[in-house]
């Protein structure tokens, strides 16, 4: 099928990578606003996560979720199409691995037209894991035993430690995420997809690099309240390190899920992005 074209100059695929512990049911505030802007809009819950498979035991790995990510663009029969991705989080990570395939010319590579993160800990010295985060990651093998006694309150605590003050998810919202996550028993892949966090450290050359060496637009999406990736060390690294892009502070109440706390002031900083280049 032949696609149309949107605004000259931006090619009208657009990739949404979410983040942890959540789904692609992330990005339900400003899907609307996204579909209007863009002829193709591809949202995937990544394997371990929302209504995807969980696979266990499974080493979950960033690389994997990547290549997860390739898989499903050629499905679609959009190899040939210069995509842009809009990431959160977890999925920030994904999005350099990606954009690190797509610099080097790696095979199944996917062409990267521009690339806007959010609130991910995309740097291990300005990231502080939530406690919870902590012990399920690097407790061996009592992390089974913590899996199973996460439930929906423990959970609701340490998403609301993440959300402003002003902004805090609606309990329908709380238990839209929570379903997500119990769907196919995800509490029990947690420990293991976890370990992503230390990939990060192990691959911070890898990542950090590519984003300093791209030459694909890129731009950051701040909520400046995030206490995992705290302001104003998280933002004065990014902007000291990747010198190319441009970065959107939002509201000072805005924290670590800008897209759900202030959908619309995300999706205006997005939408002067992607008119930019």
């Amino acid at each position: 099928p032949t696609l149309s074209f949107g605004v000259v100059g931006s090619s009208d695929v657009l990739l949404l990578l979410h983040g942890f512990p959540t789904s692609s049911y992330d990005w339900y505030k400003i899907w609307d606003s996204l579909t209007q802007r863009f002829n193709r809009v591809i949202a995937l819950d990544f394997l371990g996560f929302g209504f995807s498979h969980k696979p266990r035991p499974h080493r979950y790995s960033i690389f994997e979720q990547a290549s997860v990510v390739e898989a499903l663009v050629a499905h679609l029969g959009l190899s040939e199409q210069r995509i842009n991705i809009l990431s959160h989080d977890y999925g920030d990570t994904v999005a350099l691995e990606l954009l690190y395939r797509s610099d080097h010319n790696r095979s199944g590579h996917i062409t990267i037209n521009s690339l806007c993160l959010s609130n991910g800990g995309i740097f291990p010295e300005t990231h502080y894991p939530r406690f919870l985060q902590k012990v399920l990651k690097d407790s061996g093998f009592i992390s089974p035993v913590f899996t199973r006694l996460i439930n929906f309150r423990l959970f609701s605590r340490g998403i609301r430690d993440v959300f402003g003050p002003y902004t805090q998810p609606t309990e329908a919202e709380f238990w839209d995420m929570w379903t997500g996550i119990r769907f196919n028993d995800g509490n029990l892949v947690m420990d293991s997809i976890l370990q992503y966090i230390n990939q990060r450290l192990k691959h911070r050359e890898r990542w950090v690099g590519t984003l300093t060496s791209t030459s694909a637009p890129l731009h950051m999406i701040y909520g400046p309240l995030d206490p995992v990736n705290p302001h104003p060390e998280f933002i004065q690294l990014y902007q000291k390190l990747v010198q190319r892009s441009t970065v959107s502070v939002l509201d000072e109440h805005v924290s670590h899920y800008p897209q759900l706390e202030d959908p619309t002031g995300f999706f205006n900083a997005y939408l002067s992005f992607i008119n930019s280049f």
